[in-house]
């Protein structure tokens, strides 16, 4: 079996190193060898960190598409029009895909899906997710039947990495985002991890397969961590909890047509929890169901080789379907229905800076009251002098509520930060 492989990036050389390293084991598992028969790549002169006869590489998509050789294609591009256009041909062109672009298919999964089931080939996309966790496989198969009603976890390790620094090292976020990307686990411009948003990619391909409804990324809640404190991670602490980033999605299960939860934000997860020992760059995801209960998958998110070997996988199920003649259906209803945010509630953390002054705490609280916002507790400690930091733990309350209240902070003079919003995951 030949293989294009579109980009030889970090996982891409990975990839083929996997491949040399085991293609005899692999050779005599699925009966036949796997070659790589032709790799796309943009820059012919780049140094790579894999030894691959130069002969192999192209800087032309056409050559991988229109050869009659390569049966299979590996997409690891990155996200982008030209990453989407090579998935569609390729599948016009009677090749299975594999691939690792979680924005695209965040975006294009049903259109990809019905191009593959047009044509009879599979798109696989087990490392698009949590990196080596073979995640997605067991929505896909193991839990097939299952009824999911709730995945929470952390799918991004570059925020997990950033969170764990601040918590054990009591450092700013800014001292610990600098740390990660000197390591490479944060990128030159990090805010697709540190807004949320590769999570919610993330966590839109995981409800879609797991609920079997559509879930773009647009239709995920998204609160980042940009404005997480030391200060956050010592109210934390006093509380018995760490802050982590999280993906939840939940639908209930009185109903298969019930409106779909997906959300990403901060939250002190309590030190009980199994979440809460997560650390680095690791990632872990919790998965409840009505027969099976509670299931937790947990790894490496991230890196070359162990995205690597979830894409093997996924090339070896390929591989498997195209000899047989198959492939791996996935229904995928349109038209899915939310929850919208007047339903939504929990318990919150809420922290302010204010001027440290008579009288103060009375107008902040009556904002709270205002917006019926009940607080179940309430700490003070003053920073210079001239300003208090206040911290506000509510009792289960509306999002919408919480919304109005940090709405309405903003307009009092005596605010002078309002920080990020915390959930208290229950």
């Amino acid at each position: 079996m030949k293989i294009g492989l579109l980009g030889c990036g970090t996982v891409g050389s990975a990839l083929v190193q996997l491949l040399d390293d085991d293609g005899e084991r692999l050779a005599q598992l699925l009966g036949e060898p796997l070659e790589i028969g032709r790799i796309l790549i943009r820059d012919p002169d780049k140094l790579r960190s894999v030894d691959v006869p130069s002969h192999l590489f192209t800087t032309q998509l056409a050559e991988v598409i229109d050869d009659p050789e390569i049966e299979l294609v590996v997409e690891l591009l990155g996200p982008g029009e030209f990453a989407f256009g090579a998935m569609k041909a390729a599948l016009a062109g009677h090749k299975s895909v594999v691939t690792a672009n979680k924005e695209i298919l965040s975006m294009h999964f049903p259109e990809l899906e019905s191009a593959a089931a047009a044509v009879n080939r599979d798109i696989f996309f087990e490392a698009a997710v949590a990196g080596g966790i073979p995640l997605i496989r067991a929505l896909r198969v193991s839990l097939f039947g299952e009824r999911l009603s709730r995945i929470v976890g952390i799918v991004n390790g570059t925020t997990n990495y950033i969170l764990t620094q601040m918590q054990e090292e009591h450092i700013s976020l800014e001292t610990a985002l600098a740390d990660a990307q000197r390591l490479g686990y944060a990128e030159a411009d990090p805010n697709g991890d540190l807004s949320g948003r590769d999570a919610a990619s993330k966590l839109a391909i995981i409800a879609s397969i797991a609920f079997g409804s559509y879930v773009s990324a647009a239709d995920v809640r998204v609160d980042g961590i940009w404005g997480v404190t030391p200060a956050d991670f010592d109210f934390a602490r006093r509380s018995g909890g760490v802050i982590k980033l999280l993906a939840q999605a939940e639908r209930s299960l009185d109903r298969p047509d019930a409106p779909v939860r997906v959300e990403v934000f901060p939250a002190i997860v309590m030190s009980t929890h199994p979440l809460a020992s997560v650390r680095g760059s690791f990632n872990a995801v919790f998965v409840e169901g009505s027969a099976v209960g509670q299931l937790m998958f947990s790894g490496p998110g991230a890196g070359g080789r162990p995205t690597a070997s979830a894409v093997l996988a996924d090339v070896i199920d390929a591989v498997k379907n195209l000899r047989n003649a198959t492939r791996a259906p996935m229904r995928i209803v349109e038209g899915t229905r939310f929850v919208e945010d007047v339903a939504i509630d929990g318990v919150f953390v809420l922290s302010v800076d204010v001027i440290d002054a008579p009288g103060v705490l009375s107008q902040v609280s009556e904002v709270f009251g205002h917006n019926y916002v009940s607080i179940a507790r309430m700490e003070q400690d003053e920073l210079d002098g001239e300003l208090a930091h206040l911290v506000f733990l509510t009792h289960r309350t509306r999002l919408s509520s919480i919304r109005a209240t940090m709405e309405q902070l903003t307009d009092l003079a005596v605010i002078k930060r309002l920080h990020s919003v915390l959930r208290v995951l229950e």
